[in-house]
């Protein structure tokens, strides 16, 4: 998605060759009019698929599953770090390292709002790892729902991530995937959509 793309290369920071800073327009401020254009473009990938509903992650995921969820007018809903007093009871649950944060965190989801059955489009905003996306699907599956596939905002291709999920069988569409990252260089995996 060159939009993206191009977005990155404008404001986003390689603080090393595995951290991509992106808080000018993703993870901390939003830009509006780019959400827009990733929920259309996830709309149009998996226009076809049959989804139901959408999973993804708080915080940085909801964004981009918003506006896809409104481009398809289907409900989306976001798994919790922390549980809550109001999150207590028929979750599933599973375990996801962070290795931004260096930390593990129990992510969880109500039974209520995942039917089993559904056709699910996991939305995440980056992919490295594969940690996140990985730990959104086993929640969905766990709920008894079916993974129609996996959106990414900005995979880091050079990480295992891709290969762990499509290893497991989900289909995985990137819209920006980075092959390298230097200080202050940002390489695009090219001839890919």
């Amino acid at each position: 998605m060159k939009q993206l793309e191009d977005k990155i290369r404008d404001e986003g920071q390689a603080l090393s060759e595995h951290v991509l800073k992106v808080d000018a327009f993703l993870n901390h401020q939003v830009d509006p009019v780019l959400m827009q254009a990733i929920g259309k473009e996830f709309a149009d990938r998996f226009r076809d698929a049959g989804i139901d509903r959408i999973v993804t992650l708080e915080s940085s995921g909801i964004a981009p599953a918003m506006m896809t969820a409104l481009e398809m007018n289907i409900p989306f809903v976001f798994a919790r770090k922390r549980k809550s007093l109001t999150l207590q009871d028929d979750l599933v649950e599973a375990d996801v390292y962070s290795f931004t944060k260096q930390e593990t965190n129990r992510i969880s989801l109500s039974r209520r709002f995942v039917q089993p059955g559904e056709r699910v489009l996991v939305i995440d905003d980056f992919l490295a790892n594969g940690e996140a996306a990985l730990g959104l699907t086993q929640l969905v599956e766990s709920a008894g729902a079916i993974v129609a596939g996996v959106g990414i905002v900005i995979e880091k291709s050079f990480q295992p991530g891709r290969d762990k999920l499509i290893d497991n069988g989900y289909r995985v569409e990137s819209l920006a995937r980075i092959e390298k990252l230097e200080a202050n260089s940002i390489t695009f995996v090219e001839g890919v959509r």
